[in-house]
């Protein structure tokens, strides 16, 4: 099989055919379509500017036909990934080596779980192939790592028999148990959070605000530019550094369509809130939020209990609200595994990080046991 596959690597998503593209990627996903990732490049949001230089990866047979692809970037930094390696690097600096710049597979500036070696249905292609010539790339241009963030964990079992380290992370999610209303949810819950809920949407609900939810061409420019403030302020108060630029959002619709999902709080006809969400097939996936003002549970209306009724309305299997916030348990998200993998070229420190990661599982699956125990739903025993 290796003899008859070709790698290339591509300085720009639009040198790749949407529709080869996305026969590899599928429908499932926004996050690794060729649309949002046009709409990262096209908008300046990844690039020279942030550091993240498109090195799509394109593996095609001897027929020239693409079988396999994955969003790939060069990197001379480990920020925006949200799987965080800062302390290889310094390590291995320490030590004497080059640890940047690094290949990042991942789908920028966002940690959604989702394929990431995407490979054509029906052309024999394994991940592991594609894995085995991520690995050769990675050692021809020299460079000391390649890393596979978000993946699924079909993936990280067939990288982890390529040779490939592997790590889990945890995220809060929200699974859909066939609802029918907002209420059928609640009547899972102890009686003290289901109270806890309501008085939270009461008062969220008490601020004289109304709530809209826009899709794809119904959101306006107006309405991108009020989310604009909304992501840079917040930014600008936790993290100091923007990655996507205002160019992104009315990019993302126009590029993505319907799959975007806009909750607005408005006061007096104005957005003062935002809530942006991207939706696959089975899943709504929360992403950006911001808000000018004090309105008491607002973040929780508008980014967790207004995802939960849409993913109702919409017969979606789950919400998966983003990354970190154990205060998602008591609304109903409960742990849930991430995975990463990393191939790392240098013995020494690939063994170094093998044993970290070995025993730092151990530790994340431990977490995940203890945090359940917060779990806000009802115990078999309770009426």
């Amino acid at each position: 099989m290796a003899d008859t596959l070709t790698l290339t690597l591509h300085r720009a998503i639009a040198e790749i055919s949407p529709d080869d593209w996305n026969a590899c990627a599928g429908a499932d996903n926004p996050f690794v379509s060729h649309e949002f990732l046009k709409a990262v490049e096209d908008s300046g949001s990844a690039g020279k500017r942030t550091g993240w230089l498109p090195q799509h990866a394109v593996l095609r047979n001897a027929a020239n036909e693409v079988v396999a692809c994955a969003p790939m970037y060069a990197k001379s930094h480990s920020y925006g990934e949200y799987v965080f390696d800062h302390g290889w690097a310094q390590a291995f600096e320490r030590a004497g080596g080059r640890y940047y710049p690094k290949l990042q597979v991942a789908a920028p500036f966002s940690p959604v779980p989702g394929p990431r070696l995407l490979t054509r249905q029906g052309s024999g292609v394994t991940t592991q192939a594609m894995a085995h010539a991520l690995a050769q790339a990675c050692d021809e241009l020299n460079l000391s790592s390649v890393h596979a963030t978000f993946c699924t964990e079909e993936e990280w079992d067939a990288l982890g028999e390529a040779g490939w380290l592997r790590r889990i992370g945890l995220q809060f999610h929200w699974d859909n148990k066939g609802f029918s209303n907002f209420d059928d949810f609640l009547a899972l819950m102890s009686s003290r959070k289901r109270k806890s809920i309501k008085r939270e949407r009461r008062d969220a609900n008490a601020c004289g605000l109304e709530f809209v939810t826009l899709r794809g061409s119904e959101i306006t420019k107006a309405h991108w530019r009020a989310f604009y403030r909304f992501y840079s302020s917040t930014v600008d108060r936790k993290w100091g550094s923007a990655y996507l630029t205002e160019d992104f959002f009315p990019l993302l619709g126009q590029y993505v369509g319907d799959r975007v999902v806009l909750m607005l709080a408005l006061q007096n006809n104005e957005p003062v809130a935002g809530a942006l969400n991207l939706m696959g097939a089975d899943t709504l996936y929360g992403r950006n939020w911001g808000c000018e003002g004090d309105f008491p549970f607002l973040h929780f209306e508008l980014c967790y209990y207004r995802a939960i009724d849409f993913a109702i309305e919409h017969n979606l299997a789950r919400v998966e609200a983003g990354a970190q916030g154990e205060h998602k348990i008591q609304r109903g998200y409960l742990p849930t595994p991430t995975y990463s993998a990393h191939w790392i070229a240098h013995e020494g420190l690939r063994n170094a990080v093998g044993a970290f990661l070995t025993e730092e599982r151990q530790h994340k699956r431990a977490e995940m046991t203890a945090l359940a125990e917060y779990s806000p739903y009802k115990s078999e025993s309770e009426p």
